[in-house]
């Protein structure tokens, strides 16, 4: 779909889109670490369970999204994924391209429940998502990507960080649903802020790759669990972090955010992690290990 200054092409197939915007998600891994987890990870499954790539995009199909200027820059990408299939979630761009985005998103006929993403452009394509269904867009949360180049060991607990097992599935799952409504709770919202997840599929997934983390404490009980994705363009992302109310307050998730992140950079990748703006108590833990503020972004939902 042509707009003015812009182009936006949806593309159904995910290798196609990584031929395309690969490049560009490289030259900044951090800032774009959503969308080229959600590649790496549509990629593998495309590998392992291979069908013919789609040439058309349906209201209803997942979706990459490129937006150019009419020199064929790109200076926009988005997706409409797998597993956030009502919502959006948007790279930075100019006004111009993320206007042209929304418009081309409305002309879809799409469903969509939500924008999360770099602002402004996240802002401004919810508004002309909800201004075309009548409605409005509200921020939901405020959330802070932030990255860590080296880490500041924080005082150790007792007990000892390991790898979850398919024997913790059971556990992970619970405290991973947990997490998302302590999220929430700890904001001061009364309504899932978050695309609604497959929990079983990401536990499973991750535990598969050796990507949860528990730590035990000086008995042997788990206390506290710490998750991270596999690394794309050198990038890993660090999330969930959840610590039970009963065990909150004796260094745990310092800790084990500590010794995962140092995993992270001496395997040769980067780690970030995003934030909820409204809780201040997580926001200095991960400062205090050695975590830096990169952007703001938002997760922005769409009433009718």
């Amino acid at each position: 779909m042509t707009s003015a200054q812009w182009q936006v092409e949806l593309i159904a197939d995910v290798a196609s889109f990584d031929a395309v915007a690969g490049p560009v998600l490289a030259t900044d891994p951090v800032r774009s670490t959503v969308i080229a987890t959600q590649v790496a990870r549509a990629a593998a499954v495309a590998a392992e369970y291979p069908v013919d790539p789609a040439t058309t995009v349906g209201p209803d199909d997942p979706w990459w999204a490129v937006v150019r200027d009419t020199a064929g820059r790109i200076d926009g990408l988005a997706m409409h994924a797998d597993g956030y299939r009502h919502y959006v979630y948007v790279l930075g761009m100019p006004a111009g391209a993320a206007a042209a985005l929304g418009r081309a998103i409305l002309a879809l006929g799409a469903e969509i429940q939500g924008v999360n993403g770099a602002r402004p452009a996240s802002d401004t394509v919810a508004g002309i998502l909800a201004a075309g269904a009548g409605g409005r867009a509200e921020v939901t949360v405020h959330t802070r990507l932030f990255r860590c180049d080296e880490v500041a060991p924080p005082p150790r607990p007792a007990g000892r960080l390991r790898l979850a097992t398919r024997a913790d599935r059971a556990l992970a799952m619970r405290w991973w649903g947990a997490f998302l409504a302590d999220a929430d709770a700890q904001g001061g919202r009364t309504t899932a802020s978050e695309p609604v997840h497959d929990i079983q599929a990401s536990v499973s997934q991750r535990i598969a790759v050796d990507g949860i983390w528990l730590w035990e404490d000086a008995r042997g009980r788990p206390v506290h669990l710490s998750a991270a994705n596999p690394p794309a363009y050198g990038v890993c992302r660090v999330g969930p972090v959840y610590t039970p109310a009963e065990h909150r307050g004796r260094g745990y998730a310092a800790a084990a955010v500590a010794e995962v992140t140092a995993g992270i950079l001496g395997s040769g990748n980067l780690p970030c992690l995003f934030t909820d703006q409204a809780n201040p108590v997580s926001n200095r833990i991960y400062e205090r290990i050695g975590y830096r503020a990169v952007t703001d972004m938002a997760n922005l939902r769409v009433t009718r």
